[in-house]
């Protein structure tokens, strides 16, 4: 498939956590939009460099970035990488996240503190270091979890707080860098079919019913379908939307 009907052509955008999952399938849509794409990786080159390739040969533009978040320094470290390949930012997508299934008791103080440093300390300061370059008319999408509204799952404790102090984030930001006519909103996924889910939920056919049970329109999201809605949020067609959260679990919290 080519580049679509070009809305963000001329615009540059970066994606962090782009190389896999929800991060690639939403990297691969801007790039089929017409954006040039910044594809940010943690640790894993070679898949952020299979992701630019998929986009380039979709007709698409891109490039590879990496810096390891949750680390002194890592926006910082990351804008200096990025200015290497471009000049300016229209589309920042926070999307690059951790989080582990454990019992609140067993939770460390290292472990509470890396959850928040990636989740929730790295989207703030790449959105404080990146309004600079951030063009007027600009998006700044963050990508939350429909867990910070849903029924409590008690194992997910921290992850869930993490991305409940993203949302606020996220409105608070609006009204920051409203003036400039600059949307900041939060996508919410609910259970994707990636790679972080296959362990549990991939071949096991009860956990896969009992999942796609959750959502009101019967299934189980992907990473084409979260794309989708941060596409539109990119787009012209999302200029009034700002300091919004937005459903995007297949209606599991309904």
């Amino acid at each position: 498939m080519g580049v679509l009907d070009g809305r963000l052509a001329g615009k540059t955008a970066l994606v962090t956590g782009g190389s896999r999952g929800i991060g690639r399938g939403i990297a691969e849509r801007l790039g089929r939009e017409g954006a040039r794409v910044g594809v940010h990786y943690g640790t894993n080159e070679a898949a952020a460099k299979d992701t630019v390739a998929a986009i380039e040969a979709a007709g698409g533009s891109a490039f590879a970035v990496g810096q390891e978040l949750g680390v002194p320094g890592d926006a910082a470290e990351l804008w200096r990488a990025f200015d290497a390949h471009a000049d300016g930012l229209d589309i920042l997508v926070n999307n690059a996240g951790i989080g582990t299934s454990q019992p609140f008791a067993t939770i460390g103080d290292e472990e509470y503190d890396r959850i928040f440093a990636v989740n929730t300390k790295a989207p703030f300061f790449l959105a404080q270091l990146g309004a600079e370059r951030l063009r007027d008319g600009g998006r700044i999408i963050n990508v939350s979890t429909g867990l910070s509204r849903a029924a409590a799952m008690p194992d997910l404790i921290a992850y869930a707080m993490s991305k409940g102090a993203l949302d606020v984030f996220t409105r608070y930001l609006s009204k920051v860098l409203g003036p400039r006519g600059i949307t900041v909103n939060a996508v919410a996924p609910g259970i994707v079919d990636t790679d972080i889910n296959a362990a549990w939920l991939r071949g096991n056919e009860e956990a896969w019913a009992g999942a796609a049970a959750m959502a009101a329109l019967g299934g189980v999201g992907t990473p084409p379908e979260i794309a989708d809605v941060v596409a539109f949020l990119a787009s012209e067609d999302a200029r009034w939307v700002t300091g919004d959260w937005i459903d995007a679990t297949g209606g599991s919290l309904t």
